[in-house]
C-alpha cells in the first residue's frame, strides 16, 4: 500500500501543470456546490428575516358573508380599532373600505381646462390609524387624523400613483381634487405601504367624509399590525374583540406560523441551489475523467514496462485510482476554501449575516475523492487492460 502511494504520488507530481488543469475541474465543481448553498442558505435567512418584519405582523378582520340564509349581514363596527388596539400585542389597527361614487370622476384643479372628463380612480375610506397599520410612508405632506374623521373634513391624502396622474407632487399650496363637482384638499401623498399596495392607486378619504358625502354604511375590513410573535394569539382574540356576542361573523386573514414559512422557503432555495451545485460538480468529475484517460493514453509505454516487469493489472488500476483520488481530494479541498470565501465575501458585500452548512464545509473535500474515484474508474480499467507486448511494440 505504501509502495501504491509513493507510486501515485509520483505520478501526479510529475505533471504539475497537468495536476493544476485536473484540479480545476473539482475545485470548480465542489466551489459552486459549497458556494451555492452557502448562499441559499444565507438568502433565505434574509428573506426570513424579511418575512418576520412585515407579513407575520399583519393581521386582516373582515365580516363573514358566509352566513345562513335570512340572517342579516354582519357589519365591523366603527370602533374596531379602539377595540383592537385594548389587546396587549397590537400596535395599531385601522379600517378601510372601498367607496362607490358612482360615475364621479376624479381630476385635479390644474386639470379643468384640459381634463374635464378626469380619471376614474379608486377611492377609499379609512380611519385615523390605518396609515400607521400599515406602515405608511409620506412622501410630502401629513396623514389625515381622528379630528378629521369626526368633523368630516373634505381633505384627502393621495397614493403617489394616483398624485402622479393627478400631476400633483407637493402640497404647500394646499392643491384640491374633485371627486364629481366635490372639492377636496389635498393634505398628503403617500410614498410606501406595507401589504395595501392598492393605496398608492388611491384617492383616500376619512371615513367621516365618508359617511356624510357617499353614504358609506360600515367598513370594509380592518388592518391590525401586531408585534412580532403575536399575529395567531391576535387572530384569535379580534374576532373576540370586535363582537363579543358573535365572535364567528367574523373572518380573519393572518400569517402562517413563521416556522413553517422559513423551513419551506429554505427547502426550496436549497433544492434549486442543490442543483446547480450537482451540475456544476458533474462537469468537474467529467473533467477529472477526461485529463485521466488522456494521460493513460500518454504513458502507455510506462505502463507496458511496469506490467513487462511483473505488475498485475491491479497494480496499474490501483495506482491510477489513487490518482484520481488524490486529485479529487486536493480539488475538493480547494473548492471548499473558494466556497466558503465566496459565501462570506458575498455576504459581506451585501451585509447580510452567512449561514454555512457545517457537514457540507467538511465533507466535501471526501465528497471531491469519491468523485475522483468515480471519475478514475473508466480510466483505471483501461490503463489495466493494456498488454505488456502491445504497449511496448506501439513505443
Amino acid at each position: 500500500m505504501r509502495d501504491l502511494l509513493d507510486e501515485a504520488l509520483a505520478g501526479v507530481a510529475a505533471r504539475p501543470t497537468r495536476l493544476v488543469l485536473t484540479t480545476l475541474g473539482t475545485v470548480l465543481g465542489i466551489a459552486a456546490l459549497v458556494g451555492t448553498v452557502g448562499l441559499g442558505q444565507t438568502a433565505a435567512g434574509q428573506i426570513t428575516q424579511l418575512f418576520d418584519l412585515a407579513a407575520a405582523t399583519r393581521v386582516v378582520v373582515t365580516p363573514d358573508d358566509n352566513g345562513q340564509e335570512g340572517e342579516a349581514a354582519t357589519q365591523l363596527p366603527w370602533d374596531a380599532p379602539e377595540r383592537l388596539t385594548r389587546l396587549n400585542g397590537v400596535d395599531a389597527a385601522g379600517t378601510v373600505s372601498q367607496v362607490d361614487v358612482g360615475d364621479d370622476l376624479v381630476r385635479s384643479v390644474t386639470g379643468l381646462d384640459g381634463q374635464k372628463e378626469g380619471y376614474k380612480l379608486q377611492v377609499m375610506a379609512a380611519s385615523g390609524g390605518l396609515f400607521d397599520a400599515v406602515r405608511a410612508a409620506l412622501k410630502t405632506g401629513r396623514f389625515f387624523d381622528a379630528g378629521h374623521d369626526a368633523r368630516g373634513d373634505k381633505v384627502v391624502v393621495l397614493g403617489k400613483n394616483a398624485a402622479k396622474r393627478l400631476g400633483i407632487n407637493r402640497v404647500d399650496s394646499q392643491p384640491a381634487v374633485f371627486i364629481g363637482d366635490q372639492a377636496y384638499t389635498v393634505i398628503g401623498i403617500l410614498d410606501a405601504v406595507s401589504g395595501k399596495a392598492e393605496l398608492l392607486d388611491s384617492v383616500i378619504i376619512p371615513n367621516g367624509t365618508a359617511k356624510t358625502a357617499f353614504n358609506l354604511k360600515a367598513p370594509e375590513s380592518v388592518e391590525i399590525r401586531t408585534s412580532v410573535g403575536a399575529a395567531q394569539l391576535i387572530a384569535k382574540q379580534a374576532p373576540i374583540a370586535i363582537e363579543p356576542n358573535d365572535p364567528s361573523g367574523m373572518k380573519v386573514d393572518a400569517p402562517p406560523k413563521q416556522g413553517g414559512v422559513r423551513k419551506g422557503v429554505e427547502s426550496n432555495l436549497n433544492a434549486l441551489f442543490l442543483l446547480l451545485g450537482a451540475v456544476a460538480l458533474l462537469v468537474g468529475g467529467l473533467g477529472i475523467a477526461n485529463v485521466t484517460l488522456l494521460s493513460v493514453l500518454e504513458r502507455v509505454g510506462e505502463i507496458g514496462l511496469r506490467r513487462a516487469l511483473g505488475a498485475a493489472r491491479r497494480h496499474v488500476a490501483g495506482q491510477f485510482l489513487v490518482e484520481s483520488v488524490i486529485v479529487g481530494f486536493l480539488g475538493g479541498l480547494l473548492g471548499t476554501a473558494v466556497g466558503v470565501l465566496l459565501t462570506v465575501g458575498v455576504s459581506f458585500a451585501r451585509d447580510w449575516t452567512p449561514i454555512l452548512d457545517n457537514k457540507l464545509t467538511f465533507g466535501a473535500p471526501f465528497l471531491g475523492a469519491v468523485i475522483g474515484l468515480i471519475a478514475g474508474t473508466y480510466p483505471a480499467w483501461k490503463a489495466s487492460a493494456i498488454q505488456p507486448i502491445t504497449a511496448l511494440r506501439g513505443t
